[in-house]
Protein backbone atom coordinates (compact mmCIF):
# COMPACT_ATOMS: atom_id res chain seq x y z
CA UNK A 1 0.00 0.00 0.00
CA UNK A 2 1.13 3.44 -0.56
CA UNK A 3 2.22 5.56 2.39
CA UNK A 4 2.60 8.83 0.80
CA UNK A 5 1.41 10.76 -2.00
CA UNK A 6 3.91 10.45 -4.94
CA UNK A 7 3.50 10.87 -9.12
CA UNK A 8 3.64 8.07 -11.24
CA UNK A 9 5.01 8.10 -14.97
CA UNK A 10 2.79 7.94 -18.11
CA UNK A 11 5.06 4.46 -18.58
CA UNK A 12 3.64 3.01 -15.41
CA UNK A 13 -0.21 3.77 -16.31
CA UNK A 14 -0.09 1.08 -19.11
CA UNK A 15 1.40 -1.59 -17.01
CA UNK A 16 -1.56 -1.59 -14.67
CA UNK A 17 -4.08 -0.47 -16.59
CA UNK A 18 -7.14 -2.49 -15.93
CA UNK A 19 -6.55 -1.48 -12.00
CA UNK A 20 -5.33 1.91 -12.50
CA UNK A 21 -7.33 4.42 -10.91
CA UNK A 22 -8.36 7.87 -12.70
CA UNK A 23 -5.57 9.96 -10.72
CA UNK A 24 -3.01 7.31 -12.33
CA UNK A 25 -4.17 7.96 -15.81
CA UNK A 26 -4.33 11.65 -15.02
CA UNK A 27 -0.99 11.67 -13.75
CA UNK A 28 -1.96 12.98 -10.44
CA UNK A 29 -0.68 12.47 -7.30
CA UNK A 30 -1.17 9.07 -5.38
CA UNK A 31 -2.57 8.37 -2.20
CA UNK A 32 -3.88 5.07 0.10
CA UNK A 33 -7.28 6.13 -1.99
CA UNK A 34 -5.63 4.73 -5.03
CA UNK A 35 -5.11 1.44 -3.14
CA UNK A 36 -8.61 1.53 -2.15
CA UNK A 37 -9.71 1.88 -6.13
CA UNK A 38 -7.40 -1.13 -6.77
CA UNK A 39 -9.36 -2.90 -3.89
CA UNK A 40 -12.86 -2.11 -5.71
CA UNK A 41 -11.61 -3.18 -9.08
CA UNK A 42 -9.81 -6.59 -7.52
CA UNK A 43 -13.48 -7.41 -5.64
CA UNK A 44 -14.94 -6.38 -8.73
CA UNK A 45 -13.07 -9.57 -10.45
CA UNK A 46 -13.24 -11.89 -7.61
CA UNK A 47 -17.13 -11.44 -7.63
CA UNK A 48 -17.79 -11.60 -11.45
CA UNK A 49 -14.48 -12.88 -13.36
CA UNK A 50 -14.55 -9.79 -15.01
CA UNK A 51 -12.51 -6.72 -15.32
CA UNK A 52 -15.18 -3.51 -15.00
CA UNK A 53 -13.54 -1.33 -16.97
CA UNK A 54 -12.19 -3.65 -19.45
CA UNK A 55 -12.18 -2.42 -23.24
CA UNK A 56 -11.00 -3.82 -26.38
CA UNK A 57 -7.25 -1.54 -25.82
CA UNK A 58 -6.03 -0.52 -23.23
CA UNK A 59 -6.98 3.36 -24.72
CA UNK A 60 -10.33 1.97 -24.32
CA UNK A 61 -10.22 0.84 -20.81
CA UNK A 62 -8.65 4.04 -19.98
CA UNK A 63 -11.34 6.22 -21.57
CA UNK A 64 -13.89 3.83 -19.50
CA UNK A 65 -11.94 4.23 -15.95
CA UNK A 66 -12.08 8.12 -16.79
CA UNK A 67 -15.77 8.29 -17.87
CA UNK A 68 -16.69 5.76 -14.69
CA UNK A 69 -17.70 3.61 -17.56
CA UNK A 70 -18.92 -0.01 -15.44
CA UNK A 71 -21.80 -1.85 -14.61
CA UNK A 72 -23.34 -4.94 -12.88
CA UNK A 73 -24.14 -7.40 -15.47
CA UNK A 74 -26.58 -9.53 -13.87
CA UNK A 75 -25.39 -12.66 -15.46
CA UNK A 76 -21.94 -12.52 -13.84
CA UNK A 77 -23.68 -10.56 -10.32
CA UNK A 78 -26.69 -13.17 -9.93
CA UNK A 79 -25.04 -14.30 -7.11
CA UNK A 80 -23.71 -11.37 -5.61
CA UNK A 81 -25.33 -9.59 -2.67
CA UNK A 82 -26.44 -6.00 -2.78
CA UNK A 83 -24.20 -5.39 -0.11
CA UNK A 84 -20.78 -6.86 -2.43
CA UNK A 85 -22.23 -4.34 -4.97
CA UNK A 86 -21.96 -1.46 -2.01
CA UNK A 87 -18.32 -1.97 -0.92
CA UNK A 88 -17.24 -2.25 -4.76
CA UNK A 89 -19.33 1.25 -5.37
CA UNK A 90 -17.99 2.73 -2.33
CA UNK A 91 -14.41 1.73 -3.51
CA UNK A 92 -14.99 3.05 -7.40
CA UNK A 93 -15.50 6.34 -6.97
CA UNK A 94 -13.58 9.31 -9.16
CA UNK A 95 -12.79 11.82 -6.53
CA UNK A 96 -10.34 10.14 -3.86
CA UNK A 97 -11.30 12.40 -0.84
CA UNK A 98 -15.07 10.56 -1.27
CA UNK A 99 -13.57 6.60 -1.73
CA UNK A 100 -13.82 4.54 1.60
CA UNK A 101 -10.89 4.35 3.54
CA UNK A 102 -9.18 1.00 4.92
CA UNK A 103 -11.37 1.48 8.33
CA UNK A 104 -14.69 1.98 6.31
CA UNK A 105 -13.66 -1.05 4.51
CA UNK A 106 -13.44 -3.39 7.19
CA UNK A 107 -15.96 -2.33 9.22
CA UNK A 108 -18.51 -2.20 6.20
CA UNK A 109 -21.59 -4.73 6.66
CA UNK A 110 -20.73 -7.34 3.83
CA UNK A 111 -17.13 -7.32 5.77
CA UNK A 112 -18.23 -7.41 9.02
CA UNK A 113 -21.88 -8.13 9.17
CA UNK A 114 -23.95 -6.43 12.13
CA UNK A 115 -26.56 -8.88 11.86
CA UNK A 116 -27.36 -12.49 11.36
CA UNK A 117 -29.53 -11.47 8.08
CA UNK A 118 -26.81 -10.03 6.45
CA UNK A 119 -23.88 -12.36 7.32
CA UNK A 120 -26.24 -14.88 5.66
CA UNK A 121 -26.55 -12.26 2.61
CA UNK A 122 -22.68 -12.24 2.85
CA UNK A 123 -22.33 -15.72 2.69
CA UNK A 124 -24.08 -15.91 -0.98
CA UNK A 125 -21.19 -13.40 -2.73
CA UNK A 126 -18.65 -15.95 -3.20
CA UNK A 127 -16.03 -15.61 -5.56
CA UNK A 128 -17.45 -16.36 -8.91
CA UNK A 129 -14.46 -19.03 -9.76
CA UNK A 130 -15.95 -20.32 -13.22
CA UNK A 131 -16.04 -16.83 -14.59
CA UNK A 132 -12.25 -16.18 -13.08
CA UNK A 133 -10.58 -18.68 -14.50
CA UNK A 134 -12.01 -17.56 -18.06
CA UNK A 135 -10.60 -13.64 -17.19
CA UNK A 136 -7.07 -15.16 -15.89
CA UNK A 137 -7.51 -16.93 -19.00
CA UNK A 138 -7.84 -13.72 -21.41
CA UNK A 139 -5.41 -12.42 -19.29
CA UNK A 140 -2.92 -14.67 -19.87
CA UNK A 141 -3.71 -15.05 -23.38
CA UNK A 142 -3.24 -11.05 -24.06
CA UNK A 143 0.05 -10.97 -22.08
CA UNK A 144 1.52 -13.90 -24.22
CA UNK A 145 -0.25 -11.89 -27.03
CA UNK A 146 1.96 -9.02 -26.48
CA UNK A 147 4.93 -10.76 -25.87
CA UNK A 148 5.01 -12.27 -29.54
CA UNK A 149 3.71 -9.01 -30.59
CA UNK A 150 6.82 -6.91 -29.00
CA UNK A 151 9.52 -9.87 -30.11
CA UNK A 152 8.30 -9.88 -33.76
CA UNK A 153 8.83 -5.54 -33.43
CA UNK A 154 12.60 -6.85 -31.81
CA UNK A 155 12.97 -9.10 -34.64
CA UNK A 156 11.90 -6.56 -37.01
CA UNK A 157 14.04 -3.92 -35.62
CA UNK A 158 16.91 -6.13 -35.99
CA UNK A 159 16.52 -6.75 -39.51
CA UNK A 160 16.70 -3.08 -39.91
CA UNK A 161 19.44 -2.28 -38.29
CA UNK A 162 21.30 -4.89 -39.69
CA UNK A 163 20.37 -3.92 -43.17
CA UNK A 164 21.12 -0.47 -42.05
CA UNK A 165 24.34 -1.42 -41.00
CA UNK A 166 25.18 -3.06 -44.05
CA UNK A 167 24.42 -0.24 -46.40
CA UNK A 168 26.40 1.75 -44.35
CA UNK A 169 29.47 -0.67 -44.52
CA UNK A 170 28.88 -1.33 -48.50
CA UNK A 171 28.85 3.03 -48.68
CA UNK A 172 32.37 3.37 -46.32
CA UNK A 173 33.61 0.12 -48.82
CA UNK A 174 32.54 2.67 -51.68
CA UNK A 175 33.66 5.61 -50.20
CA UNK A 176 37.23 3.59 -49.63
CA UNK A 177 37.36 2.50 -53.17
CA UNK A 178 36.66 5.95 -54.55
CA UNK A 179 39.61 7.40 -52.02
CA UNK A 180 42.07 4.49 -53.09
CA UNK A 181 41.21 5.06 -56.96
CA UNK A 182 42.16 9.24 -56.17
CA UNK A 183 45.02 8.44 -54.68
CA UNK A 184 46.41 5.98 -57.23
CA UNK A 185 45.63 9.33 -59.94
CA UNK A 186 47.58 11.15 -57.51
CA UNK A 187 50.49 8.89 -56.94
CA UNK A 188 50.52 7.86 -60.76
CA UNK A 189 50.89 11.85 -61.84
CA UNK A 190 53.50 12.33 -59.14
CA UNK A 191 55.55 9.47 -60.61
CA UNK A 192 55.09 10.53 -63.95
CA UNK A 193 56.14 14.31 -62.94
CA UNK A 194 59.16 12.90 -60.84
CA UNK A 195 60.24 10.66 -64.11
CA UNK A 196 59.77 13.35 -66.28
CA UNK A 197 61.88 15.96 -64.09
CA UNK A 198 64.83 13.06 -63.45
Amino acid sequence: MHTHTHTLTQSHTHTQTPIAGPEVINNEPLSVASDMWSIGVITYILLSGLSPFQGDTDEDTLTNIIRMNYAFEEYYFRETSEMAKDFIEKLLVKDQSERMTAEQCLLHPWIKPPTRKQAASRSRSSINMKSFKRFNARRKWKMSYNMVRACTRFSRLQLLCNTRANEDQELRQCESDQEDSENSRVSLIRRRRLSSTS
